[in-house]
């Protein structure tokens, strides 16, 4: 089976999943998964739980914020970027709202009622 080879940046506490996390605040690990691989998949292959993640690019899109992780089963493709934040990462507010977003996360913020567009988060 064919792989994908992806550009991976870890930022904040989740830069210690990474292989070059000596930088302490990013790492940049190399990393080749099986064609067919979701981010759910990448996750598991970093051993990175996916309630230690905060926002989360794909691409450039907006894949995922604290509590609203609709991304799990995008499947990625060679070449992808993913940015993963750890939960202490902010994003101001104001960016939130016309950012451009995954299919996925565009779905999951228009179901909700507020349409995700808040500016505080709670664990329930």
């Amino acid at each position: 089976m064919a792989g994908i080879d992806l550009d991976v940046w870890l930022y904040g506490a989740l830069a210690s999943y990474g292989s070059n996390s000596e930088k302490k605040s990013f790492s940049n690990p190399k990393v080749t998964l099986p064609e067919g691989s979701t981010l759910a998949d990448l996750l598991a292959h970093l051993g990175i739980p996916t309630e230690e993640r905060g926002i989360t690019f794909i691409n450039g899109q907006l894949s995922a914020l604290p509590g609203l992780q609709p991304d799990l089963g995008h499947l990625l493709c060679n070449g992808d970027r993913i940015g993963l934040f750890d939960l202490k990462s902010m994003w101001p507010f104001q960016y939130r709202h016309g950012a451009m977003m995954t299919e996925e996360m565009a779905r999951a913020m228009g179901a909700k009622k507020d349409q995700g567009l808040h500016h505080t988060y709670r664990k329930k």
